[in-house]
């Protein structure tokens, strides 16, 4: 098949390229012709002699970009990561476009850079590797705290919740979740518990929930409100489950100590670039970034060889089920 691959990086293309050419020589690899705008209503024209879109994140699948697919004749979105809140489902079945996903590639990736976030706003890892660049080795102002007997709250308890639960426990903190749908293979590991119990006994909590209606600002100024004071609150998830506004005004506060985001709400026209020769133009994003007691990454929680390498694995091979008409191990989310 001919695919057009969107918001494609030199990355994308090293481990994409190599699995393909390995299909290839099973008589199952596609064209893969590298776009790398984002696709949205104003490139997908770009699409037309294409039989699939491989899109990632913050691709704008819309219904109007996915009526041009439509009329271009793109038959399959493949998504080369596990959301897909930025797609227009209902849209995409109106227009028989059918849509796969990536539903696990490296729970480990993620979950261990949650962890990577705490312990770095804990022991100001940030502010001491800048002050020994200066020269000064005080100590004053990096006073962490033991993770051993925290309670560590987790929002959703999936593939990547599980493994954030394990490592945490392994530190010696008691971890509890809230999630409708419990996992069978956290009993005697996790507690589950209301939201608003998470919320009061936590003194770190990390989101592991997908972007949905019913969690959109999950975390907003009355949730905040329900927190310990001076408690961690780390996102490894989605930008959409936190209200940034409420955020700011908790830190300025002191009702939240710590922030650790690896995605926010607004990123699609900062992140995955160098905007470094650009001027900040998102108040609110440079509002964080002033806060000692915050570490943002550019959405590199998923960042690691062996999940790029999952991501390309499995993506290619749902267009190659999409292709020869096979469903099975195809995870459809239309």
């Amino acid at each position: 098949m001919k695919v057009a691959v969107f918001s494609a990086k030199s990355y994308d293309r090293e481990h994409f390229d190599p699995t393909n050419q390995a299909n290839q020589a099973n008589h199952g690899g596609h064209e893969l012709v590298y776009f790398e705008p984002h696709l949205t209503p104003q490139t997908a024209i770009l699409c037309c002699g294409f039989e699939a879109v491989c899109c990632f994140v913050n691709d704008t699948l819309n219904s109007e970009t996915i009526g041009i697919l439509a009329d271009c004749g793109v038959g399959l979105i493949a998504m080369r990561c596990a959301g897909f809140n930025n797609v227009d489902l209902e849209a995409a079945k109106a227009a028989g476009i059918r849509v796969a996903r990536v539903p696990e590639y490296s729970p480990h990736a993620v979950a261990e850079h949650a962890v990577a976030l705490i312990l770095g706003l804990n022991r100001n890892l940030h502010r001491a590797y800048n002050r020994v660049r200066e020269n000064d080795y005080a100590l004053s102002g990096l006073l962490g705290f033991d993770l051993y007997g925290k309670t560590v709250g987790m929002a959703g308890s999936g593939k990547i919740g599980a493994v954030f639960a394990r490592i945490m426990t392994g530190f010696g903190c008691q971890v509890i979740a809230s999630d409708p749908h419990e996992n069978p293979d956290l009993e005697g590991i996790v507690d589950y518990v209301e939201n608003d119990q998470l919320f009061a006994r936590s003194d770190i909590i990390s989101l592991h929930c997908p972007l949905v209606p019913a969690t959109h600002h999950l975390i907003n100024a009355a949730t905040i409100g329900q927190m310990k004071p001076g408690a961690m609150l780390i996102n490894t998830s989605r930008g959409g489950l936190i209200d940034t506004p409420a955020v700011i005004n908790a830190l300025k506060s002191g009702q939240l100590g710590y922030l650790g985001l690896d995605v926010y709400e607004e990123e699609a026209d900062l992140f995955f670039e160098d905007n470094s020769n650009m001027l900040l133009q998102d108040d609110v994003f440079a509002r964080l970034l002033t806060f000692p007691n915050v570490i943002i990454t550019g959405h590199q929680a998923f960042f690691t060889r062996e999940a790029l390498n999952a991501i390309a694995h499995i993506t290619l091979n749902n267009i190659s089920d999409y292709a020869a008409g096979r469903h099975n191990g195809v995870e459809w989310v239309a």
